[in-house]
């Protein structure tokens, strides 16, 4: 009686050994197949990776600041001195975007 009490309690250890470990139980995982060599990407040059990461929302905003400085350069009123304020705070708006540019993130 004894071996048969060893044997359940040794079959019960390794069906829950397995069940709580199924990687264990799988067995070893088959060689993985050969990957092709992919070639190596040519090395960026030096200045390519001086230059700041674009930023579309803010090449935008440039370019609708231009076209806003454009339209108050050309326009015939003064309005009383704000057409030439105007002028100078989007002057001063291009130059802090295109700070942003130059900083990058």
């Amino acid at each position: 009686m004894q071996k048969i009490g060893i044997l359940t309690l040794l079959m019960m250890a390794t069906i829950l050994f397995m069940l709580a470990f199924p990687a264990i139980a799988a067995g070893p995982n088959p060689p993985a197949p050969p990957v092709a060599a992919v070639p190596a990407a040519p090395a960026a040059p030096a200045a390519a990776a001086a230059m700041p990461e674009r930023h579309p929302h803010i090449d935008e905003a440039l370019e609708h600041m231009q076209a806003a400085k454009h339209e108050l350069e050309i326009a015939a009123h003064d309005f009383k001195g704000h057409r030439v304020k105007s002028l100078e705070h989007l002057n001063q708006a291009i130059g802090e975007a295109e700070m942003c540019l130059k900083v990058g993130d």
